[in-house]
């Protein structure tokens, strides 16, 4: 039985789960949540929290784009790994996951809320976010000097995590060009046949992020 995404392709974290089942050639029915029944009603039984991804398996719910990763992970092993069977590595691949995740999707998704105001105006236009982000740009560069992908010498969920983040972060606050490495890493991500193809299906709604799509960082 194919499993089965509940999702919206211009979320990050669905792009971030859909790659992670690219990556891996598993199969799986896309449950378009834009509001219409009965999809909508059926999501809102299954998981009232509401958020997205959620992948149900012959009535295995998992949630989390990471949680669907790992899931995947463990129900194909005879598919491409995005976590190595290493535990140091693998300890590596889970914590820069984390970073994408707490350090560039987070303070992203707050400079958004500002602007649509779903978060109380800080009366700043959210410097805190963006130093966080300008924190985080400078790390990066430095830790993929040399570097392919984000950790363990090998595309991994870091980096599935890695590329709508990196996207949708240079959307809202731009990465400076002076950042080289970042730049670089970031080109990569985007051309990488699982993670383009989940961008080239989230283009039909990219006029519905809140700050504008900008030409040619795609």
């Amino acid at each position: 039985m194919t499993l089965a995404m509940y999702l919206h392709p211009l979320s990050s974290y669905v792009q971030k789960a859909k790659t992670g089942f690219y990556e891996k050639g598993v199969p799986f029915e896309a449950k378009m949540l834009d509001g219409s029944e009965p999809v909508a009603s059926e999501f809102g039984a299954l998981w009232p929290i509401g958020k997205f991804p959620v992948v149900v398996d012959n009535g295995q719910l998992v949630f989390e784009a990471t949680g669907i990763i790992e899931y995947l992970e463990a129900k194909y092993p005879d598919t491409p790994r995005l976590i190595p069977a290493s535990p140091a590595a693998a300890a590596e691949v889970r914590m820069w996951d984390r970073f994408f995740d707490n350090y560039v999707n987070y303070p992203q998704q707050r400079i958004v809320y500002l602007a649509i105001g779903r978060e109380p105006a800080d009366g700043q236009d959210g410097a805190r976010w963006k130093d966080e982000f300008d924190k985080a740009y400078a790390l990066l560069d430095k830790r993929m000097e040399g570097r392919e992908w984000a950790a363990a010498d090998q595309f991994s969920l870091a980096d599935c995590a890695a590329a709508p983040a990196l996207l949708y972060a240079d959307w809202t606050y731009a990465i400076p060009r002076q950042f080289k490495h970042l730049w670089a890493y970031r080109d990569r991500l985007l051309a990488r046949p699982s993670y383009a193809r989940a961008l080239d299906e989230a283009r039909p709604y990219r006029h519905m992020f809140p700050l504008g799509a900008p030409e040619g960082r795609d």
